[in-house]
């Protein structure tokens, strides 16, 4: 009699990202490597519950504003920074987003699921 079999992590990854690549069949990739299809979607559904506990993190850059940036003295002869205006602007939850006019696409999802996140 056969034991059950033991998948480690990096197997289980692996496999995963084979039933992500775009026109891949979940039971031929459950076939390939000796899995029952529901074996395969119930690894699918527990990483993705994983996924979704897991925190988001997106770069920021805290400005100061108004009086606090004049507060701060000046050295001779320095130009005072004056931050450009944003390309996009976010209100969500109580939390205002500012972003540059150069930033990634990939960062602007980023914010955007971290806010998403936050509901």
């Amino acid at each position: 009699m056969v034991g059950r079999r033991r998948w480690s992590a990096d197997d289980r990854a692996r496999i995963l990202e084979e039933t992500l690549a775009p026109g891949a069949v979940v039971s031929e990739v459950a076939r390939r490597h000796g899995l029952t299809p529901q074996q395969l979607f119930t690894w699918r559904r527990e990483a993705r519950k994983a996924a979704e506990t897991l925190p988001v993190f997106v770069p920021a850059v805290v400005e100061r504003t108004g009086s606090e940036a004049s507060d701060e003295p000046r050295r001779r002869g320095q130009r005072r920074w004056r931050p450009r205006s944003p390309a996009v602007e976010l209100e969500a939850y109580g939390i205002t987003v500012r972003i540059g006019e150069r930033a990634a696409p990939a960062i602007i999802a980023a914010v955007i699921g971290a806010l998403k996140a936050q509901r």
